[in-house]
């Protein structure tokens, strides 16, 4: 490996070290190094991806609504089908409605979504997840088209969501979308930002994410004031941990990065401090918690030099095997709280046609019930949000919902209809990102006819 590929290989590692032992905001990941050509922006946008860890159960999520699709989920589902009575506060009037009668309504927690699809700032997303090329059934069955690799397992799904590329990767889409846009930012360092710990889904080639908390940015400890009640101690380790006098490569990058964590943490504080203050009351949870300081750095933006942002904050315990019917309305509880919250701060921030917030998550799950709960899947429904979002609108093919159906490859999982990469260049397009740079952040583009979804005007 050459020096300057070691160089960047350290830095996107980096997050991973700790400073005394401790694992430390090191992690902050700090600015990209600006190897990337810059594309032209001088307005403001960002996407945020919303990830749901475990994967998300679709037939508690988006659920038939008309009587005979109802009748026909509820016995599929047997002991998990939500009754239909449940569901009539939450029927979906799309602008677009299904063929045949058919009809859709989120599940009953996600309720406080749906003034926001019906404002026509929401749309729901079918059947979308991993593919590498279109695939039938048939295709599927025989193993005649390339796959996945390892469906059904959550390490390697969730790479393959965050990435569209195998467990091991070190750059997902969303930090690819950064590189082309982090040296146009007047600071490069917060292109990406997590505030969900490290995701490859924000790693890039050249750009680096930066990892904050709910709270705000996370000083390196002990290099503040005193070290074990001593400032000299203090002082020794923050000149360690800011110089490289050896002039090892490591160390010289290991020294940058430090320094620039100094230098981020101190322009975040002073950013937020300065920042309008937010009459958006967010529900006190960790998706809430995470969402508002989404909502804070944006109203931040112009004074961190953001022209372009991407964002991850995340919820996990979806992993529901068992206690489903306990479990996942109290997870979608939150994402409807926190989303619901988001949305407003962004119109109270005026950035409702400037922001782009989507759902993601390892799998969907199976259909049938194995008692109390559900088993991994593959395709699932997602939601995106946004003012520039064509919403009220289903995008994307309604599944069959069949044993053994057309879009069933066993108990209820679902054959996706819709690719990760289509989303992905459908969102990136909007973001900005030129045809040409598609096959960049999207590897796998090049296999997909359809680019645009239909999510944006």
């Amino acid at each position: 490996m050459s020096a300057a590929a070691s160089r960047r290989e350290f830095l996107r590692r980096a997050a991973a070290l700790g400073i005394g032992g401790a694992a430390t905001p090191l992690a902050l990941s700090l600015a990209a190094i600006g190897e990337a050509a810059a594309q032209s922006a001088s307005d403001h946008k960002a996407l945020v991806c919303v990830f749901l860890f475990g994967g998300n159960d679709y037939g508690n999520t988006v659920i038939p609504w008309d009587a005979a699709g109802h009748a026909n989920y509820a016995t599929l589902r047997s002991t998990l089908a939500i009754a239909r009575s449940r569901l009539a506060g939450t029927v979906l009037s799309p602008l677009n409605p299904l063929p045949g009668g058919q009809q859709l309504a989120l599940a009953p927690e996600l309720a406080p979504l749906l003034p926001v699809f019906d404002a026509g700032r929401l749309a729901v997303l079918l059947n979308v997840g991993p593919l590498v090329q279109p695939t039938t059934k048939a295709q599927y069955a025989a193993r005649s088209v390339p796959l996945p690799p390892k469906l059904f397992s959550h390490n390697d799904q969730q790479s393959v969501w965050q990435a569209c590329l195998p467990e091991g990767a070190t750059s997902g889409w969303g930090g690819r979308i950064g590189d082309l846009f982090a040296a146009g930012n007047g600071n490069a360092t917060f292109t990406c930002i997590s505030v969900s710990g490290n995701a490859v889904y924000l790693a890039g080639r050249s750009a680096v994410q930066y990892q904050m908390s709910s709270a705000g940015a996370t000083a390196i400890t002990g290099i503040g004031a005193t070290l074990f009640g001593s400032a000299a101690a203090a002082q020794a380790l923050r000149a360690l941990s800011t110089s490289a006098p050896g002039g090892n490569l490591h160390e010289r990058e290991h020294a940058r990065l430090v320094s620039r964590s100094i230098s981020a943490s101190t322009e975040v504080s002073a950013a937020l401090a300065a920042a309008p203050s937010l009459s958006t009351a967010f529900p006190a949870t960790g998706l809430g918690g995470q969402l508002r300081m989404v909502a804070r750095m944006l109203s931040a933006r112009a004074t961190l030099g953001a022209r372009r942002q991407v964002f991850f904050v995340s919820l996990g315990g979806f992993d529901n095997h068992d206690n489903l019917l306990v479990d996942h309305p109290a997870l979608l509880t939150q994402v409807a709280g926190a989303m619901q919250a988001f949305d407003a701060a962004l119109t109270e921030l005026g950035l409702q046609n400037q922001v782009t917030t989507f759902t993601a998550s390892d799998f969907g799950r199976t259909l049938t019930s194995n008692g109390d709960g559900s088993d991994h899947g593959w395709g699932s429904h997602h939601l995106v949000m946004g003012g520039a979002v064509r919403g009220r609108r289903l995008v994307g093919s309604a599944p069959v919902l069949a044993n053994n159906g057309p879009d069933d490859v066993g108990q209820g999982r679902l054959l996706p209809t819709t690719a990760v990469d289509q989303l992905g260049a459908t969102l990136a397009t909007w973001f900005g990102v030129s045809a040409s740079d598609l096959p960049t952040v999207l590897p796998q583009i090049g296999n997909y006819s359809l680019r645009d979804i239909g999510l944006f005007a």
